[in-house]
């Protein structure tokens, strides 16, 4: 994994990793979709992003750059997130 992805892993919370993503792709090009889905496997946090740039350029670019991949027409990066936050 590209390390500039693996600092993604340093966000605690969809809010920061949607920030640091769209931070990270902008030498790409501007961020067109961005999903970003969170599941929890074995007691590890994931979150699933799929992210469309303006071209496919652009993105290609981004796939070159970054190694991230493709799912379906969208780009996808899987990031491991902290542990769950306490719930009340």
């Amino acid at each position: 994994m590209n390390d500039a992805l693996r600092d993604l892993a340093q966000c605690g919370d969809v809010g920061s990793l949607e920030s640091a993503l769209r931070s990270l792709c902008s030498e790409f090009g501007a961020v067109s979709r961005l999903d970003i889905l969170t599941v929890t496997d074995a007691g590890k946090r994931h979150a699933v992003c799929l992210l469309r740039l303006d071209s496919l350029a652009q993105e290609q670019d981004l796939i070159t750059k970054l190694g991230a991949g493709r799912f379906g027409d969208d780009l996808c990066v899987v990031v491991s997130l902290g542990m769950p936050e306490a719930q009340a």
